[in-house]
């Protein structure tokens, strides 16, 4: 099988596409061939290197992630013996998480990983693009937010991978929602639902009065130091990034009544995960989201994906196809 081998840290060729053997599955393991993953920011910054906290997870000196890739969607090729909730042929939906490995034709997740069965109206490029950036953005508001009814939310990076779903999960939950993002993505922010949008690059956070229950910085390009003016009394900065910075805040609002929280979603119970993965399934089947896809390309072009998404500019999912 082809598997985009991530060989070190850096430039175009980090990336290699190989022929690799075929994996085993045990017997709580499910192989499912590839239909389509995608290329996320987090991927990106894996490959670059840049960045010391990153490089605690993947490797200091070189990267020890043989393939990396974490949402997918394709169809059950093989089940171990074990495996009860599938069947050989199923369309499926799946994250596999630390363990990696999306980027390939075939890849193996644990039954107990986050794999649902994918929706009938989704295509694969569609379902591909939905367990990254859901299940980060329905626990940062709905857990950690804990978002409700009439509150205002401040999403920055509206339009890429999170904050596309961000926007309509604040909406889902009856929100009035203000979207920051540049001025050729309002369309698409307004059409997700945003009540109102921010162009960033002719208006300053810094500068704008206004107040709002929730912010919501998916893309960690602010700090709450920043825009704490922007925060109600009891206001919550949310943010997705590991940084000094994003942990400064976090300990020093410890207690208060505005607080910043970061949250490292990817490391949650696999069991809440799945549970997420099938309450988001459930609106996809009642039309209450949609998969916002930039761009695809076939595996063999992965580098050009990487790209792409290393520029910062993306809306929505970048995908591959196998």
């Amino acid at each position: 099988m082809k598997a985009a081998l991530f060989k070190k840290y850096g430039s175009r060729d980090s990336i290699v596409v190989s022929e690799v053997e075929l994996p085993k599955i045990k017997e709580h393991e499910i192989l499912i061939r590839v239909k389509a993953t995608t290329v996320t920011a987090v991927d990106a910054i894996f490959r670059s290197g840049n960045d010391l906290f990153p490089r605690m997870a993947t490797g200091l000196f070189s990267p020890r992630i043989k393939t990396l890739g974490t949402e997918l969607s394709g169809v059950v090729e093989a089940l171990g013996e074990q495996v009860n909730d599938f069947k050989i042929g199923d369309e499926v939906i799946a994250d596999s998480g630390t363990n990696y490995g999306a980027h390939a034709e075939y890849v193996i997740v644990s039954d107990k990983d986050p794999i649902v069965h994918k929706p009938e109206g989704l295509s694969f490029e569609e379902a591909a693009a939905v367990p990254y950036g859901a299940l980060t953005a329905l626990p940062f508001l709905r857990d950690h937010g804990k978002i409700k009814q009439g509150d205002r939310v401040l999403i920055i990076g509206a339009s890429g991978s999170v904050g596309t779903y961000a926007v309509q999960l604040a909406k889902y939950f009856e929100t009035e929602v203000t979207a920051v993002c540049s001025s050729e993505k309002v369309e698409l922010v307004s059409s997700l639902g945003a009540d109102h949008c921010i162009n960033y690059q002719t208006t300053k956070l810094e500068d704008i009065e206004d107040q709002f229950d929730i912010i919501f910085d998916t893309i960690g390009k602010y700090s709450m130091r920043v825009l704490k003016h922007l925060l109600s009394p009891q206001g919550i900065y949310l943010t997705t990034v590991l940084s000094l910075g994003s942990v400064i805040d976090m300990l020093m609002t410890k207690g208060t009544d505005k607080k910043s929280i970061l949250a490292l979603t990817g490391l949650r119970k696999n069991e809440d995960k799945t549970a997420d993965l099938l309450f988001i399934s459930e609106l996809f089947n009642q039309k209450k989201l949609i998969s916002v896809i930039d761009r695809k390309y076939d595996l063999d072009a992965i580098h050009d994906a990487f790209e792409y998404v290393s520029k910062g500019h993306k809306s929505g999912a970048v995908v591959v196809t196998t």
